[in-house]
């Protein structure tokens, strides 16, 4: 009875919470050089409700919560929070107000503790001194309290990618945010964070926290979402009920028109064989690899977080160093110690994080699409060929459908989509035997994925071999042609796609030699 008891007032209080707006936002408008970023946007927050914002990429919601945290000043419109209107936010009086924002891009400095990350900007002092102490007991506190299991005192740099999002979750909420903002959340955690994240989503919103929750995994909001606002080119499509609608309303309202499918497979005859890996070791993930790659075929690489997927690739393409093991490409060895050798062997690598390793984001798309290839565009006293350059930018933005005013807009300026079209294009103009895509489709829209997974049809009639890591299972099981599992640096099975599972994959991916032990579950799971 007691347990009901408090059920029942968590929802009375959350139904009360419900009532009242938030945050109220009419007739907004932004414009960047070239672009209209917002267009006459309408949007309302209540108190107590996960609001799921989506849309394409480059439709405007990074733009509009951005003005809601103070990063960007509007054009125009009217902007009202918690009641009172606001004339000019910035990200310190947004953080006054109770406005926090966890971005999908890690905000962190990797050289500092957990705690300090935390209270990076509000550091605790004594005097002139800072307070470690103080700030790891306080810090200790509110992991505890949202049940993230990771010392205060641990350097940010040495946590997993999975575990800095969390401490990012930390950050953001030890502001006792009442409006919480969250740009793909869960793009870099396992299940059972995201289940863990949604426990304390659910335990803000029955506190009454108004939370506004952009993702591109559809699937994860109708575990969370109350409503849903949907964005197209800068304007606000329509608000709902996230129970009156269905993913297809969702997903007709994102692109203005119906996918009716999610995975575009191309039947093509398997060619001869392009590379074979033997015996491959490199670190404690990439532990005796073996496996062949076909012209024409899209090899998937499917496995549990800390599998080896992505050090296998990097191993192949020298982005870390090998320590036994072949690489024959059409036949013949090759030696590659870095990854200038794999690029002009043929071998090209679409990195998992591409503004970290796949884009210089300061410079132009005409200079990311160039650099790679400096060798095919330098004459002789190391003059670039610009008509030759510029032949080449124009067919890669044409060949791909990169949206962008022109090629010298910043590469980091583009939305997550077109980011990584501009990652894919500058291989393209090599000719390359092989190309890997390591997470491809992170944090990218239902259409520009659905671009991605053409695009690799492409490099598959060409007679191209793709080797393809994902996280996402329907993904794996909807584009490839067979499928290598691994768990714990080995490869544990292959299947070809006619035979593949969901269940057969999961089995394979916690295949544990008998040598991990339980330690290696754990470090997986």
């Amino acid at each position: 009875m007691k347990i009901a008891t408090i059920q029942g007032f968590k929802r009375w209080k959350r139904v009360k919470y419900m009532r009242d707006y938030i945050v109220e936002i009419e007739h907004l408008n932004k414009a960047f050089p070239g672009v209209k970023a917002l267009d006459d946007v309408s949007f309302k927050l209540k108190a107590g409700e996960v609001m799921a914002l989506v849309g394409e990429n480059g439709a405007g919601k990074s733009t509009l919560v951005k003005i809601i945290s103070g990063v960007y000043t509007r054009d125009s419109g009217d902007m009202i929070i918690f009641g009172k209107r606001v004339d000019e936010l910035t990200p310190r009086k947004a953080r006054e107000l109770g406005v926090a924002m966890i971005h999908q891009e890690l905000n962190l400095c990797p050289h500092l503790s957990v705690a300090e990350n935390i209270f990076l900007g509000r550091e605790m002092t004594r005097g002139w001194v800072l307070s470690d102490g103080e700030m790891n007991k306080r810090a200790k506190l509110i992991l505890e309290r949202f049940n993230i299991n990771i010392p205060p005192e641990t350097i940010v740099g040495d946590l997993a990618v999975s575990k800095q999002q969390m401490v990012e979750i930390a950050k953001a909420l030890s502001i006792n945010a009442r409006i919480l903002i969250m740009d793909e959340p869960t793009s870099a955690l396992t299940s059972k964070e995201i289940n863990e994240l949604f426990e304390i989503i659910g335990r803000l919103r029955d506190e009454g926290c108004g939370i506004i929750y952009i993702s591109h995994r559809l699937e994860e909001l109708q575990r969370i979402a109350d409503r849903v606002t949907v964005m197209r080119d800068g304007r606000h499509i329509m608000t709902a009920n996230f129970s009156d609608v269905t993913m297809q309303d969702i997903i007709t309202g994102m692109v203005g028109r119906e996918i009716k499918e999610k995975f575009p497979r191309v039947n093509v005859r398997r060619g001869r064989k392009i590379l074979e890996v033997r015996n491959l070791n490199a670190g404690r993930l990439v532990r005796d690899v073996s496996f062949e790659l076909y012209e024409g075929e899209i090899l998937g690489i499917a496995g549990l977080m800390g599998a080896g997927r992505t050090e296998t690739t990097r191993a192949i393409f020298g982005a870390d160093p090998k320590e036994s093991g072949e690489i024959i490409l059409d036949g013949k060895p090759v030696d590659i110690n870095e990854p200038l050798d794999a690029i002009k062997a043929g071998i090209v690598l679409v990195p998992e994080d591409r503004k970290k390793d796949g884009l210089c984001i300061r410079l132009s798309v005409r200079d990311n699409i160039a650099l790679p290839n400096l060798d095919m565009l330098v004459k002789s006293w190391s003059v670039i060929e610009r008509r030759k350059e510029k032949n080449m930018v124009e067919k890669a933005i044409a060949d791909l459908m990169i949206k962008l005013p022109d090629s010298e807009v910043e590469a980091g300026s583009l939305s997550g989509g077109n980011q990584q079209k501009v990652v894919v294009s500058k291989w393209l103009a090599r000719n390359s035997r092989v190309v890997m895509f390591d997470e491809p489709t992170r944090g990218i829209d239902v259409a520009a994925k659905v671009e991605i997974y053409n695009l690799m049809n492409h490099l598959k009639r060409q007679g191209i071999g793709v080797l393809f890591v994902s996280s996402e299972m329907p993904e794996i099981l909807g584009m490839s042609d067979r499928i290598l599992v691994m768990c714990d640096g080995r490869i544990t099975g292959e299947l070809d796609i006619k035979d593949a599972t969901q269940n057969l994959i999961l089995e394979y991916a916690t295949r544990f030699d008998s040598r991990t032990g339980d330690a290696a579950i754990g470090r997986a799971i």
